[in-house]
């Protein structure tokens, strides 16, 4: 049999400072995170048997079944999933606590005969996950962010700039990506994003400048978020910038 071409969503997590915990404790964290998403896929009404999962070790990939909307790995997954880890962390003592960061994407990829998935897709995926703007997102507040999650500018147009239900476009943070030879605009989200005041940069004021629905603001009507701007998300306080401009990963550095 030859193999076939097939558009599929993809999704890619990784679990941030995984590396040193020793193999029990990442047994386990593995374990957790393959549950909290077991979980979030059934709250968001998908059946986990209808996606193909790949252990990365410290991650895993998900490829979506065809018949799936690009949107489904979005909402209310993401929000699902990060409800699920912070309920974990809440009880976890400090090295079985995670962080975990997500990608999202979608593309043509290959699908042989045997099960074996392969193609451009999961490259760029690969460098999404890597990226520093979604690093440093992770790294917010004193134990980290439950799930920070960035997309691809292609899935971004696909999603949330069609209008689907629950993907308000303040929801995401504009960033640009440059790992390796891989250089694109991406979109980042973490819990909160959608309704967290901002914060106007330009006067360092701290005053907020109204929320992510546009209302209870005075003035002139901000325009979209971009990664040079601080983000403050409501509920746990995080307050995170991501700079504008070329960026470089450390590859041995795992966390």
């Amino acid at each position: 049999m030859n193999p076939r071409y097939e558009y599929r969503a993809l999704l890619a997590c990784d679990i941030a400072g995984s590396a040193g915990r020793g193999e029990q404790r990442l047994q386990e964290i593995r374990r957790v995170l393959r549950a909290a998403l077991t979980g979030a896929l059934d709250t968001a009404r998908l059946d986990a048997r209808d996606f193909a999962y790949v252990d990365t070790g410290d991650g895993c990939q998900l490829v979506a079944p065809a018949s799936l909307p690009k949107a489904g790995l979005l909402v209310p997954l993401l929000p699902e999933l990060s409800s699920r880890i912070r309920e974990h962390n809440r009880h976890a003592g400090p090295d079985t606590r995670l962080r975990v960061r997500v990608a999202v994407h979608a593309g043509e990829i290959r699908l042989d005969p045997g099960g074996a998935v392969s193609g451009a897709p999961f490259e760029a995926l690969a460098r999404l996950l890597d990226s520093a703007p979604l690093r440093q997102a992770a790294m917010a507040g004193p134990n980290g962010t439950p799930v920070a999650a960035i997309l691809s500018q292609h899935l971004y147009e696909e999603t949330v700039g069609h209008g689907y239900d629950g993907l308000e476009a303040d929801a995401f943070t504009e960033a640009d990506v440059r790992v390796k030879e891989y250089a694109a605009r991406a979109w980042l989200w973490y819990p909160g994003s959608p309704v967290g005041p901002r914060v106007d940069p330009v006067r360092g004021s701290g005053r907020e400048s109204g929320s992510g629905s546009g209302s209870g603001g005075t003035g002139a009507e901000p325009g979209p978020r971009s990664a040079e701007q601080f983000v403050q998300a409501t509920g746990n306080g995080t307050v995170f910038a991501v700079h504008r401009g070329d960026q470089y990963i450390r590859h041995n550095d795992r966390g």
